[in-house]
């Protein structure tokens, strides 16, 4: 395949792509849907860390959780009745220079011993208090890796776009509700981990009944001179 056909292939995914909130009956596979997550799992994080995990419900984990979440998710009415399947992305808590999660994800990369560590340990600690300041706020640090729960959260949605399943990202929910829903389910620690976000997938019922619109290209980017 040549750069223009990969160019025109990645565009069709994103003109195609709209945040559905009613789909069909049609279930997505569970092939289709192990490599939408393996997009989640190989998507780049800060400093390497992978402060994340991803909970897959299909539609009978759906059902179980359904009238609990509709409760308090006001922005996932439509999705919850409808989809074939949620991904939740889950963020860790105190993911400080000096937490075990810092040092597994140095592990991993081979750098879990000696200077190398003590380097990059010292490196962290200054990053997160001196150039974030954020390293002795419990907020601050959930918020950290809460943001890069999105960068996953992008790639699958792109992905599912160009396998021609629909998605919607989802915030509209009482954050503290659904932790301890899911606290509660057994699917997250609370004390060590809670949601970031959600998104929905599946195949849409039907076409927005408005067209989607954005800002014109030349308000939102800017080469610099």
């Amino acid at each position: 395949m040549s750069k223009e056909d990969i160019k025109k292939q990645i565009r069709t995914a994103f003109d195609h792509r709209v945040a559905v909130r009613v789909y069909n009956d049609q279930e997505i596979s569970h092939d289709d849907m192990d490599f939408i997550l393996d997009t989640a799992w190989l998507s780049p994080s800060s400093i390497g860390l992978e402060a994340w995990r991803f909970v897959v419900l299909d539609r009978k984990q759906i059902e179980k959780l359904r009238d609990e979440l509709k409760a308090v998710a006001w922005g996932a009415q439509y999705q919850l009745d409808t989809a074939s399947h949620f991904v939740l992305l889950i963020a860790e808590k105190n993911a400080r220079y000096d937490s075990e999660s810092v040092k597994n994800s140095l592990i991993r990369r081979g750098l879990g011993e000696g200077d190398a560590l003590n380097s990059r340990l010292a490196t962290y600690e200054s990053f997160q208090k001196n150039d974030m300041k954020m390293a002795d706020n419990p907020r601050a640090l959930f918020d950290w890796t809460a943001k890069q729960t999105y960068i996953a959260l992008g790639n699958m949605m792109t992905t599912a776009s160009m396998l021609g399943i629909d998605s919607c990202p989802i915030e509209g929910f009482n954050y503290e509700k659904v932790n301890h829903i899911l606290a509660k389910a057994g699917l997250i620690d609370a004390d060590k981990e809670g949601i970031a976000s959600m998104v929905s997938f599946g195949y849409r019922l039907r076409d927005p009944k408005h067209p989607r619109s954005r800002k014109p290209r030349e308000n939102v980017i800017t080469w610099a001179d």
